[in-house]
């Protein structure tokens, strides 16, 4: 293609963190334009953001339905190509649906949707549009995620035996005295069961994790037990959760998320025990993918050097030494998306198994999990099946 691709967003004005990274990530690569936008339900934000965007004032609009009619109505040299969803937990379905029923792909923040429901109804309209869809779980970014991916699909794991995917932070024990000495009043939108869904933590970080075990060992989750808790005076959603778990082919995993763990950051993280092998990865030390083995000393593995393999490279963009960390890992989601709706438009589109993103099927899988954790933890933790 001679020329970027035309991106709209919806959501992510002003003061709102992850329009930020997703335009700075989309942006990086050079071959992506961000040319109109919906940037707030309040149509006076959106018109000062698209300013702060020094967007067209035409091509700034109050909603996503009349963004979505008046795109789709113009000629195709001009219009959008696809457009970017950073709004709220509750209108990703619906913004996702109008914007695919008006023949224009989609990226997607996580979740999905709203509920494992409305998943499974938009990938219907996925398949049915014939247009890429794109999900951001970014940690999928990182050139050492994909090498790892690429050593337990060459076997070089052996059989998979056990995995432990982790994400602690510590961002919401502030609010616990608050919270306490207010009387339960201290909240925010992501423990909203109206905007948020059936969970907080889960939903928001335990996700990533479901999804970093999914993306580099390609095994479907079976079942769960779990244990969600609330510590937070006042919340109606979780705040912290714990689970065991059963993979198909009889791999066994431990998966925790906590947002009241004192003192951490934002360590996901996740170890793969194989046979032959395993594997280490942190998200705050994204460059190295430590190696271990039974019979002799542990390898570090770097990104950037020339024994890393094709999937690593494609998605690498410095020297070794010269460290890439979370902007360039949205951006590798958004360059893979490129390439698939480049496909699409030049009619080469391959199919979503050619590239390397998450797609609808993960976001449905998610969901799946989410719901599933919910259900388990009101039982008791009894086993359930996803």
């Amino acid at each position: 293609m001679k020329r970027k691709l035309r991106m709209g967003m919806v959501g992510g004005g002003r003061g709102a963190f992850i329009g930020s990274v997703h335009r700075m990530a989309a942006n990086l690569d050079g071959q992506i334009e961000l040319v109109a936008g919906c940037f707030s339900s309040d149509p006076e934000k959106s018109r000062l953001s698209g300013e702060d965007f020094f967007l067209s004032p035409e091509r700034v609009y109050g909603n996503f339905e009349e963004m979505a009619d008046n795109e789709s109505a113009m000629p195709p040299g001009e219009r959008i190509d696809f457009v970017s969803i950073v709004a709220r937990n509750d209108l990703h379905y619906k913004v996702a649906k109008k914007f695919l029923e008006s023949g224009i792909h989609v990226i997607c923040e996580k979740p999905l949707a709203f509920s494992k429901e409305e998943g499974e109804q938009l990938k219907a309209i996925v398949e049915n549009s014939g247009l890429v869809f794109a999900l951001t779980h970014n940690y999928t970014g990182y050139p050492m995620v994909k090498e790892a991916k690429a050593m337990v699909k060459e076997g070089k794991l052996g059989k998979i035996l056990k995995i432990v995917a982790e994400y602690p932070q510590g961002y919401a024990i502030s609010a616990y005295d608050e919270a306490a000495s207010a009387g339960g009043a201290i909240s925010n939108w992501r423990m909203d069961p109206s905007i948020s869904g059936v969970s907080n933590c889960i939903g928001d970080i335990g996700s990533h994790a479901e999804n970093l075990v999914r993306y580099i060992t390609g095994l479907e989750l079976e079942e769960i037990a779990a244990d969600l808790n609330t510590f937070i005076p006042g919340r109606q959603l979780d705040d912290d959760g714990s689970m065991l778990c059963r993979y198909e082919g009889g791999a066994r995993g431990v998966l925790y998320a906590s947002q009241i763990s004192t003192g951490d950051e934002n360590n996901l993280n996740i170890r793969v025990y194989g046979t032959e092998a395993s594997i280490e990865w942190h998200q705050e030390h994204p460059n190295e993918l430590t190696v271990k083995f039974a019979d002799k000393p542990r390898e570090i593995w770097r990104r950037g050097n020339s024994y890393n393999g094709k999937a690593a490279a494609k998605y690498t963009r410095l020297p070794f030494g010269h460290p890439e960390a979370f902007i360039e890992a949205f951006a590798n989601v958004y360059l893979a998306a490129a390439e698939a709706i480049t496909d699409s438009i030049e009619g080469n589109f391959k199919g979503d198994a050619a590239y390397d993103f998450p797609t609808v099927d993960d976001g449905v899988a998610g969901m799946a999990f989410i719901e599933a954790a919910v259900k388990s933890s009101k039982a008791n933790a009894e086993w359930t099946k996803l």
